[in-house]
């Protein structure tokens, strides 16, 4: 009997139930995690969201390239966040009024709701790792009771920063201010409270104040690991005391701090720090700034040390460090907020002198600053000027002539489009000694502050006189529409020469 069973061939191509099953047992992660990002549309939205108390929201477009490389990211912190945090996404090419409702302009948008309330902007790292440590943050309340001097140890034992209200009980009005203080900052610091004053008699405060506890890995013998706070209480006065205290003298630059931190002129240690499983050896190479910064305290810079793992290819690129043979020894650089740059060259000396005398060359301008360049042009008599980071001051910022410079990348495909046109357009200005047609290669060299370059090709005008205020190009493509914009500015610019005699 069993001879005469024939075995007939699967048709082709499969049904769609057996491809489902099939993708369903070879890849059953990826299936998970998709289902673990809700799908919202416009019909479901407000229904959706009010269920969950914390979820955080993609808008997207289906061609977005950002969006494309977030999702795998998205999908896989959505799984590690399943039953504390939902996460959903929202197609706005499909779902154009939900989108317009919450001022979607762009794409990925991400914002934070609670209880189906737009409660803030997502503004976070964009990484699994960084979406779920971020998130994690926002789940319980924005400031946590504290009934114990257990729960107090407890809550301030944790890796990161605390912000701790003591008050005279539940009724006090500075509490209240506290509670909408915790509301609008819980995704940056963690908010604590208690309502009985003893929890302020340890730290030698008898009456209500707010307790700011530095992270516990940074405590060192320089400063007080207790900041208090005891003056009138608003929204602004807290948060300006959290922004002067909490970072102390030498603070942990991570990737998700640094933007708050180089809101200011920084130098930074960089070397094998990692608090988790090496605390002592973290420590030892961050005393020995600290008691530098010490010495150098009150000069206009901030202190900080970072992992240099972290920081490989910012090191590379933007400083010209070779980190691979590093060894242990720091890596030590300054990056003021206007972005100049400065890198130690000499090696670091556990006495620490090496960095006294990088920071006196430093505080005296006999640093020079490190820029990122190309060669200067050997030719250079195009009608199109070359641009390079060693040469732009001279270029661009060049007080008698107009300038309009492109700034490309040598793989866009958009850069080689606008090209003939740029060269064109550069050929019948070549006669006007007053303006400059120029390009510079913005991934090989430094852009200087003040173009915001987030694409290619990016064109910025500096006109004479406003050299320090540069004129974004958002026009057409055509050498007509360059024209136009070059008269225009320089008939509303009286300080601008470079078209007036075509006008």
């Amino acid at each position: 009997m069993a001879a005469a069973v024939q075995r007939l061939p699967l048709p082709l191509p499969l049904p769609a139930v057996a491809l489902a099953l099939l993708f369903l047992s070879r890849f059953p992660a990826a299936v998970s995690s998709r289902r673990d990002v809700l799908e919202l549309r416009d019909a479901d939205f407000d229904y959706m969201a009010t269920e969950h108390e914390t979820m955080l929201v993609k808008f997207y477009a289906p061609w977005c390239g950002h969006c494309k490389r977030l999702s795998p990211e998205f999908e896989t912190a959505a799984s590690r966040l399943k039953g504390s945090v939902q996460l959903a996404r929202v197609d706005c090419t499909v779902n154009a009024h939900t989108c317009a409702r919450f001022g979607v302009s762009g794409y990925p948008t991400l914002k934070i709701f609670r209880n189906g309330r737009d409660s803030a902007p997502y503004d976070g790292p964009r990484s699994a790792d960084g979406i779920y440590h971020f998130m994690k943050k926002q789940t319980g309340p924005d400031s946590a009771l504290l009934d114990t001097e257990e729960d107090l140890q407890t809550f301030i034992g944790r890796y990161d920063a605390s912000v701790v209200g003591v008050f005279s009980g539940a009724d006090s009005a500075r509490l209240s201010e506290f509670l909408k203080a915790a509301a609008l900052l819980r995704e940056q610091f963690r908010f604590a409270h208690a309502v009985s004053l003893e929890a302020g008699q340890k730290y030698g405060v008898e009456a209500e104040c707010v307790l700011l506890f530095r992270p516990p890995r940074l405590d060192n013998m320089f400063e007080d690991a207790v900041v208090v706070f005891t003056d009138h209480l608003t929204v602004g006065s807290l948060r300006r005391f959290i922004r002067d205290s909490l970072y102390g003298l030498c603070p942990h630059l991570t990737v998700e701090n640094r933007d708050r931190l180089r809101a200011r002129d920084l130098l930074t240690a960089y070397y094998d720090l990692d608090f988790h499983l090496n605390p002592r050896g973290s420590s030892y190479w961050r005393n020995r700034v600290m008691k530098v910064a010490s010495k150098y305290a009150g000069k206009g810079l901030t202190f900080s040390v970072a992992n240099k793992k972290d920081f490989l290819s910012e090191l590379e690129d933007e400083f010209g460090l070779g980190t691979e043979d590093g060894g242990e020894l720091p890596f030590v650089t300054i990056r003021t907020r206007l972005g100049h740059k400065y890198a130690m060259r000499e090696e670091f000396t556990r006495d620490g002198r090496s960095l006294e005398r990088f920071l006196d060359d430093y505080l005296t301008g006999q640093l020079k600053r490190y820029v990122k360049s190309e060669p200067l042009p050997e030719r250079n008599a195009g009608a199109v000027q070359v641009v390079v980071a060693e040469s732009f001051d001279a270029v661009v910022n060049d007080p008698e002539k107009d300038v309009l410079i492109q700034f490309h990348s040598p793989s866009c495909p958009h850069c080689k489009k606008l090209e003939p046109v740029y060269r064109a357009l550069a050929d019948e200005l070549y006669s006007n000694p007053n303006i400059v047609i120029a390009t510079m290669n913005g991934v090989d060299n430094d852009v200087p502050p003040g173009y915001d370059i987030h694409g290619f090709p990016t064109i910025y005008y500096a006109p004479v006189g406003r050299k320090d205020e540069p004129i974004r190009y958002e026009g057409g493509r055509e050498v007509k529409d360059f024209l136009q914009f070059l008269r225009r500015q320089a008939g509303r610019d009286s300080s601008s020469s470079g078209l007036k005699d075509e006008l």
